[in-house]
This record gives C-alpha cells, structure tokens and sequence, in this order.
C-alpha cells in the first residue's frame, strides 16, 4: 500500500519532550509520533484507525471576522503541548506537516488543506486538523465532503462544541461564516447539513443567527443547560440519526478560566469535565471520521493553559 503525497506546506517537524527511557513503559508522545511521508506502508489491520495530524496556520479567517489573531501559531503550541504527554493510545499517530495560510489567501488554503483531508479519509487514517482558527471547519467540511465516506452515501453530521454558531452570512468568508457555508455548499449536492452544537452562548449569538439555525433546522445546547446528563442525551440523539460524525472543538466553548487563550474568550463557558465526557462519548461510538479542534490562540494563552487542554483533549479522542 502506498501513502498518498499530500499537499503541505510545511513538513511534519522533529517533536521534543521530556525523556525518561526507551522502553515501551516509558514512551511519551513525541516518541511515538511518526512522519507521515509518502511511502510504502503497511496494510491497514483490524483496530484502530492510525491518526494523522495535520496543521493548519490560518489566522485570515479571524482577521476577517474583527477577531484577536494569532491562531495561525497553534499548530506549534499544541504539538508542544501533546509531546510531553505518556502514550498510552492502542493506535498509531503520524504527523503530516502542516497547511499554512500565506495573507489573506485562505480559500487556496482550505483547499489544499481539504485535499489533504480527502487523501487521508481514503487511505483509511482518522485525520486530526490542528487550527487556526475556526476557518479550519470548512477545510476540514471540504476534505469530508470530497471523500470516498460521502460518495457511498453515508449519512455525515457535524457536531460543534462551540459558544457560537458561526453561521454569519457576510460577503467574504470568515471564521463566523463555516457552517453557512457549509449549508449551502451541501444543498447544492442535493444534500442537507446536518448540524448540531453544544455550548451556545445566547448573549453571543445574535436573534439573526438564532432564526438562520432554525430555518437550517440546526439541533443546539445552550451553555447554560449543558449538564453531564443533558449533555450526554444531545449527543446520543444526534449520534443516533448518523452513520459517521465530523466532531468540530472550538476551544472558546470553555470557560475562559479554562481556556484563555482563544479570540473570544467566554464568560461562562461548558465545563471541562461535560466536554470531555463528549469527547469519549463520540470516541466510544465508532462514528468519528475526522475531527479538529480550534481558535487557540497562543499570544493570549497563559502558561500555556489552553494548549494544555486541547492537547488533552485530542489524547481522549485518540485513546
């Protein structure tokens, strides 16, 4: 079997961390990551799918959208922060380089980054896009959209963990403007978005933006309501009218204690614990396809507490 080339920009980077032996017993992130270059590569065998991350240093679509850039470094950051973490996953990882976002060109870039994504849905890896900001989702909505996984007519949802429904309708797009995007882009392939979020911030989401998710027929949880329970049954209900899942993390959808270093920071934010109960949730239920997480900002992070936890959160994703 062959591994696809894929259109980076950037080629996967030595990873570094702490160092406390070879053996198996010993091992940490950043000793097990490999390249994922082009090559002969084993057949793929029952278990897991291998994981690939992918980068994606775009701050366009948050300079767009009046936002605090800066996400563009987060690839970087939560590389940084996963290489010190003890690998206990049953599943290869392997890191593809990175998809960089030159100026204001961000449309050529979701769409090498898409490509990338399609590639690596159809050699049978669980893509890991590590953001940028939140214009990361149509990229990765391009990569599921092309893939072998939509072409067979499986049912694909997209679940956001997110304070906000980026489904702002502005002339250019933006980090605000995926998943209107995304509607659009499905309904010309005679297809309907399924879509659903968790965490909605009402006080951030204009009446506007609440009357396109209804006419869109968007599912959503208010951050307010987001208990364990109550998180949990949203999940399995939209998991449950599915046959895969595109899981999108915003990481603004955490308390700004939590995670400060995002271009919004919210006020009250989903708790940690309800977020990574879903992420096990979506993990435990063999319908993750592809998944990415974004709008780390590191210029705002503090002791780099929010790459910290995306870091964390991609671990339970993977285990």
């Amino acid at each position: 079997m062959v591994s696809p080339a894929l259109p980076v920009d950037v080629p996967p980077q030595p990873w570094t961390g702490r160092f406390d032996g070879d053996g198996g017993e010993h091992r940490r992130w950043w000793q097990a990551v490999t390249p994922y270059p082009p090559g002969t590569v084993p057949v793929a065998s029952p278990g897991p799918r291998p994981a690939v991350i992918l980068g994606f240093g775009s701050d366009a679509g948050v300079r767009r959208n009046k936002g605090r850039t800066g996400a563009a470094a987060a690839p970087a950051a939560i590389r940084a922060a996963l290489g010190p973490l003890a690998f206990h996953l049953s599943r290869g990882v392997h890191d593809a380089g990175d998809v960089t976002v030159a100026g204001d060109a961000l449309e050529a870039g979701q769409a090498r980054a898409g490509l990338a994504i399609t590639r690596l849905l159809d050699a049978g890896r669980l893509p890991v896009v590590l953001g940028g900001g939140h214009e990361t989702a149509f990229a990765s909505y391009l990569g599921v959209a092309g893939s072998a996984a939509v072409r067979e007519g499986l049912t694909v949802g997209v679940l956001n963990l997110d304070a906000h429904f980026d489904l702002r309708d502005e002339p250019v797009p933006s980090s605000g403007t995926p998943f209107l995007q995304m509607a659009r882009a499905e309904a010309a392939a005679g297809r309907e978005l399924r879509y659903a979020v968790v965490g909605i911030s009402e006080p951030n989401n204009t009446r506007a933006l609440f009357r396109t998710a209804e006419e869109l027929g968007v599912d959503y949880l208010l951050d307010e309501d987001c208990s364990a329970e109550a998180a949990q049954a949203f999940v399995a209900a939209f998991l449950a009218q599915v046959d895969a899942l595109y899981l999108t993390i915003d990481l603004d959808v955490l308390p700004a204690s939590v995670a400060p270093g995002v271009s919004a920071p919210a006020a009250y934010g989903v708790p940690l614990p309800v977020i990574s109960a879903v992420c096990r949730q979506v993990a435990a239920s063999g319908k993750l396809l592809h998944l990415d997480i974004a709008e780390l900002n590191p210029e705002f992070d503090i002791d780099g507490r929010t790459a910290k936890v995306a870091a964390r959160l991609v671990n339970t994703l993977l285990a």
